[in-house]
């Protein structure tokens, strides 16, 4: 992995691990359903200003279905199980759960697309159920009144991401990563569109703060548009394998943020199961420091 790689490896974690303080941020002034239709909604226009920049309009004959199906998945669920768990949960927390999603990955594969993981694999997913344990059984925050909600919410996120992944595998397998980026994006936004307009109200603007439009403007453009931007880049750069990484790099940067800027706590207990979750994606996704070494083959 060569240098620019490199720093764009860090900048999407950077950017991922902060998604989870922007919606602790802005949640409680905008609710969930708004701040996560406002955050697609900011990054499926960013995109389609890139996409008019490069002149590569989204080919929708034949992919609607495909691209309305990743959006629901790939972020308009998980994004709104992540908004409604940032009620109750921490930053810190937050992103450390989310680490668990190459284990529903995983599971989803075996059974759907009948790829049936490695030993090492199975001996990760345990690893990662105690990981989840101990942040559960441990955690002060789990007290919190609908803090088990919030945990199963977070769960359900990853397990979206997991079908998400197997959906991309099996019915779009060949698609431009730019495309896949865009028209899903667009997918999430049409997906939770009857949800804001009809069933979530919104507070009226002169009520929500300065920071919490902020917080959302960030998320939507810095932390969704660019940060998948950087992630097919990355994909394109050094291939799938090794831009899994970010799942590593994700949970340090999200209590980093909640750490510094929102004085989060964090406990032995936390780093335990931090460390039990990280381990099991480790042996999940295959890790090993040669992958970042290891060149895309050519196509």
């Amino acid at each position: 992995m060569d240098v620019a790689s490199l720093c764009r490896l860090f900048m999407l974690a950077a950017l991922w691990g902060a998604s989870f303080l922007f919606m602790r941020m802005a949640v409680p002034a905008l609710g969930p359903v708004w701040l996560i239709g406002l955050r697609v909604g900011i990054a499926a226009l960013f995109l389609l200003l890139i996409s008019g920049w490069r002149r590569q309009a989204l080919p929708l004959r034949g992919n609607l279905r495909h691209y309305l199906i990743s959006g629901l998945f790939t972020a308009a669920l998980p994004f709104l199980c992540y908004a409604f768990a940032a009620r109750t949960l921490s930053a810190s927390l937050m992103s450390i759960l989310n680490a668990t999603a190459p284990f529903w990955g995983t599971l989803v594969a075996a059974l759907w697309l009948r790829i049936v993981p490695a030993r090492k694999a199975w001996f990760g997913l345990l690893l990662g159920v105690l990981g989840v344990a101990t942040l559960v059984g441990f955690d002060r925050i789990t007290a919190k009144p609908g803090a088990g909600l919030a945990i199963a919410a977070c769960l359900v996120a990853t397990l979206c991401y997991g079908i998400a992944s197997a959906y991309g595998k099996r019915y779009m397998q060949g698609m431009p990563s730019f495309d896949v980026a865009h028209g899903s994006m667009w997918g999430a936004a049409l997906a939770l569109l009857p949800l804001t307009l009809f069933v979530a109200p919104l507070q009226p603007l002169g009520d929500i703060s300065g920071p919490s439009l902020l917080a959302v403007a960030l998320l939507g453009l810095l932390c969704t548009g660019v940060a998948y931007l950087l992630y097919f880049r990355l994909i394109s750069d050094i291939g799938p394998a090794p831009a899994l990484t970010v799942t590593f790099l994700i949970p340090v940067f999200g209590v980093l943020w909640g750490v510094v800027l929102l004085d989060e706590t964090v406990g032995i207990n936390t780093l335990a199961g931090a460390l039990l979750v990280l381990l099991g994606t480790a042996l999940v996704t295959g890790f090993t420091p040669a992958a970042l070494r290891r060149r895309p083959k050519a196509v």
